[in-house]
């Protein structure tokens, strides 16, 4: 036995649906007009922030005289020189800045690069960089953060 009704409450559903689906589609084709009342606020720089940027350090990266670490040499001696350094590195207890340098190896010559905490810290990583790949065969270029 057919229920009249539940053809009729189909029927009212299909319509709403429709009805729906093209106020739906309507109001995300329609683009709303910009708010003009709206300010933009510029982000508040404080003068100690701009010493922070990179910008300097970035444009003297582009340098090819400058070593990066896609400078690393692929071959194992140069891989594990640098692997060895970064494990003595990061198990001594230095700041975080001291255990992100940048140690880059090519043909057994390593270079460090990066900000770290203090002098003494270029001078740990320095040294454990010295007796990894050997006196002579180290560039320091590690730079000493401002404190202030």
């Amino acid at each position: 036995m057919k229920h009249p009704n539940l053809k009729y409450i189909a029927e009212v559903l299909t319509l709403a649906l429709s009805g729906a689906l093209a106020i739906g589609c309507n109001e995300t084709t329609t683009p709303k007009p910009a708010p003009t009342n709206v300010r933009v606020q510029k982000p508040i720089v404080e003068p100690d922030q701009l010493n922070r940027d990179n910008t300097g350090v970035n444009v003297r990266d582009r340098d090819h005289a400058t070593k990066t670490p896609i400078d690393q040499n692929e071959n194992q001696a140069d891989i594990q020189t640098t692997a060895d350094i970064r494990k003595r590195v990061v198990g001594t207890e230095l700041s975080t800045a001291a255990h992100n340098v940048k140690i880059i190896t090519q043909d057994g010559n390593v270079t460090l690069r990066g900000p770290v905490k203090s002098a003494e810290e270029k001078e740990t990583i320095g040294k454990i960089a010295t007796e990894i790949a050997g006196a002579g065969k180290v560039d320091n270029q590690l730079e000493i953060e401002s404190q202030e």
